[in-house]
């Protein structure tokens, strides 16, 4: 990567504006429920005005040139971040995660987000040229799975897991280290007596974070390339990334509520996340490259054909039934 004409400072100030921000939006969100429709569009306007500001910042201080470059690479990164808006929603679909407790991970989710994609940037394209292509054939079964086991879930009607004793997450990951079988809130730990002593053991909704943060460094073997590719100054390169996730994952609430109203949007979810699965093994094998505006124009099109049927043919919402993990 090429030498930055700017400087450490840099860095920390922006970093400094963004926990400012997201102190801001826990505290927003401090109380565990659903976020509204209104909340959630609110909030991806005004991630969207905070990125053409600093947009016009950069523009202003170091030249229209830097300016449009950020703008290039923060509307590339949200083109290709689309994909990972459905996978985290097949992710807390296959961990049976509330709606009330879905801002609490992707809250932490973006905090890790913040350190891995400065060591994707700090690395440039070797650490992707050396792991890329395992890790998205790999993932890209992982996304397929997903669309299989939201499918079964679909027509087996919506179920809350009370047990995670055999749930997949806790099955491989207990051989490693101790994991509650229960959620206990929107905690990501939990103090457990056993055998007259106290010990601390994840829940699955930190086991749900963990897969959320290997889904952001999986979407990063394919944008952060992508973007060095308009741009090889790690500071555009980062911040351009950064403020997308950003928007991202405000998105991904707006849909989500959207998803509670609309009952076929999870149909074209589930086509897209097979879609998403079959489009990333393409790119491991190298037969195919689908540029990112042709794999919007797929999930755009693909979306409106969930929503249009849900506002013409309404059906009523089935309600959470309890069942074991899975």
């Amino acid at each position: 990567m090429l030498a930055s004409h700017y400087t450490l400072t840099h860095y920390i100030l922006f970093l400094i504006g963004i926990v400012l921000c997201l102190m801001v939006d826990l505290h927003a969100h401090k109380s565990d429920e659903p976020i509204s429709t209104k909340s959630a569009l609110r909030w991806c306007i005004f991630w969207e005005f905070l990125a053409l500001s600093f947009a016009v910042y950069v523009w202003i201080t170091h030249g229209s040139g830097d300016g449009s470059l950020f703008i290039a690479g923060y509307y590339l990164e949200k083109s290709l971040s689309i994909d990972n808006l459905f996978v985290i929603m097949a992710i807390f679909s296959a961990f049976a995660i509330k709606d009330e407790f879905q801002h609490r991970v992707l809250y932490y989710g973006i905090i890790g987000a913040l350190v891995l994609r400065m060591v994707f940037v700090a690395a440039g394209t070797s650490l992707i040229t050396v792991f890329g292509p395992y890790a998205l054939a790999g993932f890209g079964f992982f996304v397929l799975w997903s669309a299989w086991k939201m499918w079964q879930q679909m027509h087996s009607g919506k179920q809350e897991i009370e047990d995670y004793a055999n749930h997949w997450s806790v099955t491989y990951t207990q051989k490693f280290f101790p994991v509650h079988n229960k959620l206990d809130g929107h905690k990501f730990f939990v103090k457990i007596e056993e055998r007259k002593k106290f010990i601390w053991k994840a829940t699955p909704l930190f086991l749900c974070l963990i897969v959320v943060e290997i889904s952001d460094v999986m979407f990063a073997f394919d944008s952060v390339p992508a973007i060095i590719a308009i741009t090889q100054d790690p500071f555009l390169v980062y911040t351009s990334n950064i403020f997308a996730i950003l928007g991202m994952r405000s998105l991904f609430f707006l849909l989500a509520a959207a998803k509670r109203y609309l009952c076929h949007l999870e149909k074209s979810v589930i086509v897209i996340l097979v879609y998403i699965g079959i489009k990333m093994l393409l790119d491991v094998v190298d037969v195919v490259h689908i540029p990112p505006l042709g794999s919007l124009s797929v999930v755009v099109v693909v979306l409106c054909g969930g929503i249009l049927p849900s506002i013409v043919f309404p059906e009523k919402s089935e309600e959470l039934t309890p069942t074991d993990g899975e």
